[in-house]
């Protein structure tokens, strides 16, 4: 029985997809679960699955074309017999385009022969133009750290791996800004092969087209800025109190817990009791109207591989500071893995980012339509302030919000940051709800 490998259900704002790379080829045995080909949209990373064991016998949609929702691109041949992998039906093959400029020794080496890659994996291997065969591993899979370790030319750490989650959540600062169903990916994806414009002398040139998201956010953030009047206002806050509190209590918060204490569940705290007190802030404007929220999802802006994403962390009103940071934690994770839904990214009220994280001291974000602001988290440094009358040093982190003046006036946007302050400032107020 012929069973059709279909494109999933698209989101209703997402007309089309690109096919990425077949992992099969006509004449691949199959089994149920198997990824048969990764699909990208404007937002995520899709892993196709086969839903049933057999043997592919049809692929009807090549690499690199555009496809649409529930759209039929291959087949499966349920009472088929597989012999081998290799085929005859000409379909690109995956290492050749995850691998632009791959030496012939790698491009000789048969499918079945290279190790499991993930999407995120396949693109960062795409965009340092490495090859898989000589990337040292411990597993059948190649990971993430498997490929930085190669790219910096260190040797293969055995368990060090295991604590790659939490070492990103402490560097993001349980932040972190995309896909994990089987889902989103991140990074440049390697649909296209990079074109060489000029190769004269010393300065070589390459062309490489937008991904599907990098034009998304392009068009996003062009749209964010000429529909919005989009004000910053700025202040700074002492993160002493913060830290104590994070170094007195971090251990047991971890063995209670089983997450790591980091600050973004402070700066989400701290934010949804300044969005009860400006309710404006939380609003978004529909045409003539402004539609305010009487809940809290806050957008988490996160880094990924592809590009920058947003997941939401809802209803963060109703939910305790290790809640809080073990939802990030696992959105981290998943941007990185390509492994976040089109759900995770969906909605949100309020976005919060954190620059810092890769050393920015100040920024004007830009808002996250239909949200009405966004707030900025940057570096900490040590800075000398003066209190009681004498310099002292402090970790002070600066403090951005970017709001759309149409409906916020600048006294409620101060007010708001002022308040975020406050509360940082003197952390009982997050318990006290002050």
């Amino acid at each position: 029985m012929l069973v059709d490998i279909k494109v999933p259900v698209l989101a209703e704002s997402v007309a089309e997809a690109t096919l990425i790379s077949w992992q099969k080829r006509v004449g691949d045995q199959v089994k149920r679960g198997d990824n048969l080909i990764d699909i990208e949209t404007d937002k995520v990373t899709l892993e196709v699955a086969a839903l049933n064991d057999g043997v592919i016998s049809e692929i009807l949609r090549d690499d690199g074309e555009t496809v649409g929702s529930d759209e039929v691109i291959a087949r499966i041949d349920t009472e088929a017999q597989g012999d081998s992998p290799t085929s005859s039906t000409p379909v690109s093959e995956p290492t050749q385009q995850s691998l632009p400029e791959m030496d012939t020794k790698a491009t000789e080496v048969s499918k079945t022969d290279l190790p499991k890659l993930s999407p995120a994996v396949r693109n960062m291997v795409a965009e340092h133009k490495l090859d898989v065969t000589e990337i040292p591993t411990n597993t059948d899979r190649v990971t993430k750290e498997d490929v930085l370790r190669h790219i910096e030319g260190s040797p293969m750490a055995s368990n060090e791996t295991a604590d790659a989650p939490q070492k990103f959540t402490e560097a993001q600062q349980t932040v972190a800004p995309q896909v994990a169903p089987k889902p989103e990916t991140a990074s440049t994806p390697p649909v296209a092969v990079p074109v060489l414009t000029s190769s004269t002398g010393d300065r070589p040139e390459e062309k490489v087209p937008m991904t599907r998201l990098r034009k998304r956010v392009a068009e996003r953030l062009l749209s964010a800025q000429q529909e919005n009047a989009i004000l910053t206002t700025f202040n700074e806050v002492n993160m002493q109190p913060v830290m104590d509190i994070r170094n007195r209590y971090k251990d047991e918060f971890e063995k209670t817990h089983g997450t790591k204490l980091g600050f973004m569940s402070f700066f989400t705290r701290a934010a949804i009791e300044a969005l009860k007190k400006f309710p404006v802030v939380n609003a978004s404007v529909e045409g003539d109207s402004i539609i305010y929220h009487g809940y809290f999802d806050i957008g988490i802006a996160v880094s990924s591989p592809r590009g920058l994403v947003v997941p939401i962390v809802r209803d963060a009103d109703s939910l305790s500071l290790a809640n809080i940071e073990t939802q990030i934690r696992g959105f981290g994770e998943k941007a990185r893995d390509g492994k976040l839904t089109m759900d995770d990214l969906t909605g949100g009220t309020f976005t919060i980012t954190n620059g810092g994280t890769f050393g920015s001291l100040l920024s004007t974000p830009i808002i996250n339509p239909p949200q009405s602001a966004i707030l900025g988290m940057h570096a900490i440094k040590d800075r000398p302030v003066a209190e009681n009358g004498e310099v002292v040093i402090r970790p002070v982190m600066n403090l951005a919000l970017s709001y759309d003046h149409r409906i916020i006036d600048g006294r409620e946007a101060v007010q708001f940051l002022v308040s975020i302050k406050q509360q940082l400032e003197d952390p009982a107020r997050l318990l006290l709800q002050l």
